[in-house]
């Protein structure tokens, strides 16, 4: 079985832990707005991150309904998108992170990142 066109890494983890480890680090971004991981990790949630922002900026119910159903357990990180991530990137059509090395980590030498909000 080859793995052409399957989009996405593995992280060493079924299916199940990897969707808990995007959702989860997509809520710490959004929440804390900078966040501490590893290079492979920060690149996976990039894209989604985005692509939450981008639907808070639509701000309609539609929009909402999509993002609540993303974090249904997490009200204060959905009203946080729509009442103040939302209007701050209006006038931006994408790029609302940025990916900033710093230097391997010690016990592994595993990159490690800040993903943060621009």
């Amino acid at each position: 079985m080859s793995s052409h066109g399957v989009d996405g890494r593995k992280l060493s983890r079924k299916m199940g832990p990897r969707l808990a480890l995007y959702k989860n680090l997509m809520v710490s971004v959004l929440r804390y707005e900078r966040v501490k991981t590893t290079e492979a990790k920060a690149k996976e949630i990039q894209g989604r991150v985005e692509k939450a922002i981008t639907l808070a900026k639509r701000g309609d119910l539609s929009a909402r309904r999509a993002i609540v159903s993303q974090f249904p357990n997490e009200p204060l990180v959905v009203s946080k998108l729509f009442d103040e991530i939302g209007p701050k990137y209006a006038d931006r059509t994408s790029g609302f992170t940025r990916i900033v090395k710093l230097g391997p980590r010690a016990g592994d030498a595993a990159e490690i990142v800040q993903i943060e909000l621009v």
